[in-house]
């Protein structure tokens, strides 16, 4: 009798610790699941979808999942996959380069031939960079060209747009046409401002450029309210910009971006149009041919990497992220590069980070496309491989998205809760999509790899962004 007495409370003791090993080592996580798990269980996910995978590389451990194999539309997510391909494959000493050459002879400073201009993809080359070029050929000893100028755009296939864009982004500049040779973000700066009651609205251009025709047909008024609507005519695919509806006498100035059809053509005018400023004499055609294998070679232009991704993940730029893609494409393939073929560099990425590219679907480097499928596990586990396997780039990526509270497309959010400036995290949007994935410093000094990817939802994005902040500080203040 007293020696099952004494097996007994062996058995009890033995339990009691074990229970309280396991109360001792779920306390923290049960902490984080229950407040996480509270959140996605309002009514709002009745009818939307959330996947969530965090992980703890201190601790090299997964400390929540929720839907994290679920596949998602990534949206600007996807630039995460871009930009870590760009630095693993093309490395940060990659320079973005736009050349000139001229054929025929210079005499009497006189070029007796054509200038070809041969783009290299820069996604962030602008109309100052171009009158640098222009007046190279000016110190060239060229004062006047008696050919033609010539755009070659070989490097890239002939699909000016991303698989799966939606028709109707057009004429937004979030979706710029592509082209190797891209000049201001391949896109206008409109500006209108008010002007005498019963005439039109006062239109300025950024770059002023002869290249649009504006068709104005606006009023400023002194009552009602403003309906001053500004595009351009997309549906035909003209450059024509068209302006109407009422503008308020009394209100302020207002601004549009819109994107540029064929702006190969519209890099030429603008060269054309710097010719004429910098003194150089041309009364020639503009068009494309590749680059004649007898010319000779000016100079060109060159733009580092480092500076172009940190400005695609801060802005969430989708056509520097295509560029980027393209050149991916360029570097391992050669000319006519594609989004197909730098894909092909993305889905290596993904395999080095353990996972099998065939689970998902990728067709652009932006994440534009309403076609593009990843999971809060892929990403999770890209962010994991940089962080382990290759610290350099990690710490190059990391640096390129935006902070919460303090920079890019996070600079006014979780600015009043415990995660300020512990957020790097690229944030990604589209239409019932809205994403955050990245690195975060918890308050124990943890390093915590996350992605949030929640989608079909409709109206405004605040509510799933709040969300989103306060999953990101419960991560902060449990880790």
């Amino acid at each position: 009798m007293i020696t099952q007495k004494k097996n007994l409370f062996a058995l009890l003791f033995i339990v009691s610790l074990l229970l309280q090993a396991c109360v001792t080592f779920k306390e923290i996580p049960v902490s984080q699941q229950n407040r996480i798990d509270s959140l996605l269980t309002s009514d709002f996910f009745k009818s939307t979808q959330a996947a969530i995978s965090v992980y703890d590389l201190t601790e090299n451990k997964s400390v929540y999942q929720h839907n994290e194999k679920l596949l998602m539309r990534p949206a600007s997510n996807q630039k995460i996959l871009t930009t870590g391909a760009a630095y693993l494959f093309l490395g940060d000493n990659y320079n973005f380069k736009t050349s000139i050459y001229h054929t025929g002879e210079i005499k009497d400073s006189l070029c007796n031939g054509d200038i070809y201009i041969v783009g290299g993809f820069d996604p962030d080359f602008n109309s100052t960079d171009l009158d640098s070029l222009v007046r190279a050929i000016k110190h060239c000893g060229i004062n006047g060209i008696t050919g033609n100028i010539y755009a070659d755009v070989s490097a890239m296939d002939s699909l000016f747009w991303g698989k799966g864009w939606m028709w109707d982004d057009d004429p937004e500049s979030f979706a710029a046409y592509i082209t190797p040779l891209t000049i201001n973000k391949n896109s206008i700066r409109i500006v209108a401002k008010p002007n005498s009651i019963g005439k039109p609205a006062t239109v300025e251009l950024n770059p002023d450029t002869k290249f649009f025709t504006v068709e104005n047909s606006s009023a400023t008024v002194d009552t009602g309210k403003t309906t001053l609507k500004i595009t351009r005519d997309w549906i035909n695919r003209k450059n024509k910009i068209i302006i109407s509806g009422n503008f308020l006498e009394s209100a302020k100035h207002d601004t549009v971006r819109l994107n540029v059809f064929n702006p190969t053509f519209y890099f030429l005018h603008l060269m054309r149009e710097s010719f004429e400023r910098n003194g150089i004499s041309f009364c020639g055609k503009v068009d494309t041919l590749k680059l004649n294998k007898d010319a000779v070679f000016i100079s060109s232009f060159e733009r580092n990497i480092k500076p172009v991704i940190i400005n695609t993940n801060k802005t969430s730029d989708n056509l520097s992220a295509e560029l980027i893609l393209r050149a991916l494409s360029l570097n391992t393939h050669g000319s006519h590069a594609s989004a197909k073929n730098g894909i092909v560099l993305v889905d290596s990425l993904i395999t080095l980070a353990g996972l099998n590219p065939k689970n998902y679907t990728i067709v652009d480097g932006s994440g534009l496309s309403f076609y593009n499928l990843l999971s809060a596990e892929l990403l999770t586990d890209v962010l994991k491989y940089f962080y382990y396997k290759q610290p350099k780039i990690f710490e190059k990526l990391s640096n390129s998205f935006p902070v919460s509270g303090y920079d890019g497309t996070l600079k006014n959010r979780m600015k009043e809760t415990s995660a300020y400036k512990h957020v790097f995290a690229k944030t990604g949007s589209l239409s019932g999509v809205s994403n955050l994935s990245g690195y975060l410093l918890s308050r124990s000094d943890h390093l915590i790899a996350f992605s949030i990817l929640i989608q079909n939802y409709t109206g405004s994005s605040n509510q799933v962004r709040t969300i989103q902040d306060n999953i990101c500080k419960i991560i902060f203040e449990t880790n």
